[in-house]
């Protein structure tokens, strides 16, 4: 089974493919854990979070267009149903994005190619939200 949707187009080459993903990922937890402005976000995660990087790298590399990692795994994400117990705001989603444009800064992305991942992860991340303001 071919699990690789890659083509010139899409998120996953525009920032490099799978090493420059996984960096996202890992830049985007360690920011998470260590810094005190993203400590709503870092609640809704366990102690841990290999896990959850893990299931971020996987999920994202098939969500960019490259290879489905996800689905294999974990079957469908269901991303709003899966993040229905953890209350998520505006703040959260804000806090999610922030930390994600932090590490793409921090891993040197060009303003174009953050603005592009960035517009597109904003509906995603929107679209999570489960609480009122």
């Amino acid at each position: 089974m071919d699990t690789d949707n890659s083509d010139k187009n899409s998120l996953y080459e525009l920032i490099g493919g799978d090493a420059a993903l996984r960096l996202l990922v890992d830049r985007f937890y360690d920011l998470m854990d260590l810094e005190p402005e993203f400590k709503s976000l870092r609640a809704m995660h366990p102690a841990v979070l290999d896990g959850s990087r893990d299931k971020l790298y996987f999920f994202l590399s098939g969500w960019m267009g490259g290879p489905d990692l996800y689905t294999p795994r974990f079957g469908n994400a269901f991303l709003r149903a899966r993040h229905l117990p953890f209350k998520i705001g505006s703040q959260e989603r804000d806090e999610w994005l922030t930390c994600m444009l932090l590490s793409m800064r921090d891993l040197n992305y060009s303003e174009q190619t953050q603005d592009v991942l960035l517009n597109c992860l904003f509906g995603t991340a929107d679209w999570m939200r489960n609480k009122t303001d």
